[in-house]
């Protein structure tokens, strides 16, 4: 927050809360029954510091970012607000590609790892700023049993199902269209995911809105209704460097998590069903620790992972904005503040990239994620949140990033 009120926010935000509470309540509801999700906390009292070209008023610029193969047009959508800060958005997987934020002493950088032209996106990539379904993360065996019948997906992660399959949300193109109100300006984006697509039953209607304020705040609102059932698990895959993109790895920024249990994955990153206690390892962020502090241990695991990817149990009510994380670059002094309705959140540290062309020449933990969602292998652990979404029903989350500095 880079305010005194910041241990303030943390206390009232973090309390106790028990467990059941906060991975009973899902995020699919009948609309007669959908709440606006409730508002996040006041914004920093102490503004971000100007940067170089702030502006009398919030603009929303659109231009061409190339065509699919295909022949499709996508375009290219700026958000500034009137401090200066910029967001730049594609409609290409309804993709966030570019995130500029002022350091203490206001000059600007981009925070957010992408590429430069549409046709990084285009192939095989490790979903720079997607925006990711049917289903984040990844289902065990590419299967699941929904109302007594098996759904087969494609298998796309050794032997599990990924971020929706090999062209799932990251890979299509969204009807993009303004959206502006007194406090904000932003970008509406519509895709139509057919009966069928990647294996998914019903014809899904899927929304997903991103709007910027004078506040530094990016919020990201997420609604889909479908004609038969399904499962939905939407988020955002930015990977996050708050030194600025291309600046080396981020292992010394100081992340909380506002999360008291994690969940330990078997040897192909699915969930084993516990919901453990982050208490005495590596996995406890419930005090600001650098994301490398302990990164090493993880390492000495069992299934030896690279390093964090592993989704944890937020705090607080799932269907409430809450906070879920809080990171802070100590050489810029810029901050990140992550809440959410969501029940979890993934922690993955580019475990992956490997400075080649797909990855834009970012190398291992040059970028981390903090991805809002459900649970991985929900659909087949019943006693997780459940992701099934009806006729009837609408699919409502919503996740907003705060940005400011600290001196």
């Amino acid at each position: 927050m880079g305010r005194s009120s910041c241990s303030l926010c943390f206390r009232r935000l973090v309390a106790t809360i028990a467990l059941a509470v906060a991975v009973g309540a899902g995020s699919h509801v009948p609309p007669a029954a959908a709440q606006t999700p409730q508002p996040v906390e006041p914004a920093p009292k102490t503004p971000l510091p100007l940067p170089t070209g702030a502006i009398a008023s919030m603009t929303h610029d659109v231009k061409p970012f190339g065509t699919t193969r295909e022949g499709q047009e996508v375009s290219l959508h700026t958000l500034t607000n009137r401090k200066g800060l910029r967001v730049k958005l594609i409609s290409y997987g309804a993709t966030l590609i570019s995130v500029e934020t002022p350091d203490r002493s206001g000059k600007l950088a981009n925070i957010t790892l992408s590429f430069p032209t549409l046709e990084g996106y285009l192939g095989r990539h490790p979903y720079f700023g997607s925006t990711v379904g049917r289903y984040a993360n990844r289902i065990a065996g590419g299967k699941f049993t929904l109302d007594g019948r098996t759904i087969a997906l494609a298998t796309n992660n050794g032997p599990n199902h990924l971020h929706g399959g090999p062209t799932g949300f990251a890979h299509r193109l969204w009807k993009a269209e303004p959206v502006t109100t007194p406090e904000a300006v932003g970008v509406k984006f519509q895709y139509t995911s057919a009966d069928g697509e990647e294996g998914y039953p019903g014809k899904l209607e899927a929304t997903v809105v991103y709007t910027l304020n004078d506040a530094g705040e990016l919020r990201i609102d997420y609604t889909a209704t479908t004609d038969k059932p399904t499962v939905v698990n939407l988020t955002n895959h930015a990977y996050w460097n708050l030194a600025g993109a291309g600046s080396g790895d981020v292992l010394k920024h100081e992340l909380l998590l506002a999360c008291d249990k994690y969940l330990p994955i078997d040897d192909t990153s699915i969930p084993t069903g516990v919901l453990a206690d982050v208490r005495g390892t590596p996995f406890d962020f419930t005090q600001p620790h650098p994301i490398g502090e302990r990164i090493g241990a993880l390492k000495q695991e069992p299934h030896k992972t690279k390093g964090y990817d592993h989704c944890y149990v937020v705090r607080g009510a799932a269907g409430q904005l809450r906070l879920a994380a809080r990171v802070k670059e100590p050489a810029s002094g810029r901050v990140m503040e992550v809440h959410t309705t969501e029940p979890g959140v993934q922690l993955y540290c580019g475990n992956f990239l490997d400075g080649g062309p797909g990855a834009n020449g970012f190398k291992q933990h040059e970028g981390f994620c903090l991805e809002t969602q459900h649970f991985p292998d929900s659909p087949n652990k019943p006693e997780f949140p459940s992701t099934v979404l009806r006729p009837g029903e609408t699919f409502r989350s919503t996740t907003l990033h705060r940005f400011s500095v600290e001196p």
